[in-house]
């Protein structure tokens, strides 16, 4: 058979969210956090301050994670196509996000074991210097969230087709919102501290920033970890496919696997029995017309009969 006649059968593998305007938007804000968190971080350790450098690693485990986000717009990119990546490369992200929060739960333990012995241990504080720092890291919060926050107007004010769709876009702006929150806590451990002696808050703080690190760190592995296992589709999705099918004559779904190819594509695979059988193409436009999201739809059809032969057509 001549191959160009089944080129019209086959389907893509770009099931990755690729916004190049998202994209740029990123790119500026991580330059922003980057800077900010080194002079963070540095002012810490030179005015004494484990507020400051709770913010400055806050701020710098973000960086580490909208970078993670253009690699992954960039590999996924460059991939789309290559034929190793079964499903595509709609996980790169995932990965990365993964080993992300690794790392990000490991540098947060050590932030926290460092301001327990702040506690144990006060060092002084310059506190005028830090709370100067302190301010211009919150102030680059702000701007980097009315930055990503900010659409061309060519862009409809739909929040469902601009921000929703692009999981490593609003992950962006969470990340510059918590960024802000960690700012205003260094801030108001530093004016503690000066104007009423209170010099444990500034470790305390330190400690509270290592916590909401931990918890960013432990949702994240917890959300990425179960896409990588193929368990990240909600039951009443799986039990809402096989729905649709079992609605149409008296097919029953012997056997159905679902997950997660791409932010916002479900990988299908569904074998179903049935006394009267149609093309695989008629079940795919059944999924297809209740769940946009389904990417790469695999049906195995089966008669009802005492031997029952099926015939796959994906």
């Amino acid at each position: 058979m001549d191959t160009q006649n089944i080129v019209p059968h086959g389907h893509h593998h770009r099931f990755e969210a690729v916004n190049s305007h998202n994209e740029n938007k990123i790119r500026i804000v991580v330059l922003l956090t980057l800077v900010t968190m080194v002079v963070e971080i540095a002012a810490g350790y030179l005015y004494g301050s484990m507020a400051l450098l709770a913010d400055g690693w806050h701020m710098g485990t973000h960086a580490a994670a909208l970078g993670i986000s253009i690699v992954a717009y960039m590999f996924a990119r460059k991939y789309a196509d290559d034929r190793r990546f079964t499903f595509g490369t709609g996980k790169v992200g995932v990965l990365g996000g993964f080993s992300s929060a690794i790392i990000l739960a490991v540098a947060a333990l050590v932030m926290a074991v460092e301001s327990v012995g702040r506690i144990l241990s006060p060092e002084a504080i310059q506190f005028n210097q830090a709370i100067i720092v302190a301010v211009v890291g919150l102030v680059v919060n702000i701007l980097s969230a009315f930055m990503l926050q900010l659409r061309p107007r060519h862009i409809r004010a739909s929040q469902d087709n601009y921000h929703h769709h692009d999981h490593n876009f609003k992950a962006a702006y969470l990340h510059v919102l918590a960024d802000a929150l960690t700012s205003f806590l260094a801030i108001f451990a530093l004016l503690g501290g000066k104007y009423f002696t209170l010099i444990w808050m500034d470790p305390l703080m330190g400690i509270t920033g290592a916590v909401l690190i931990l918890r960013w760190a432990f949702v994240l592995v917890k959300d990425s970890g179960s896409i990588l296992l193929d368990a990240g589709v909600a039951q009443k999705t799986i039990i809402d496919i096989k729905a649709i099918i079992e609605a149409e004559a008296d097919n029953k779904v012997s056997d159905i696997h679902v997950w997660k190819i791409g932010p916002k594509h479900l990988g299908i695979i569904i074998c179903l029995v049935t006394s009267q059988p149609k093309v695989s193409d008629h079940y795919k436009k059944l999924i297809a017309d209740h769940f946009r999201q389904s990417g790469h739809v695999t049906i195995e059809v089966k008669k009802r009969m005492e031997d029952e032969q099926g015939v796959k057509n994906t």
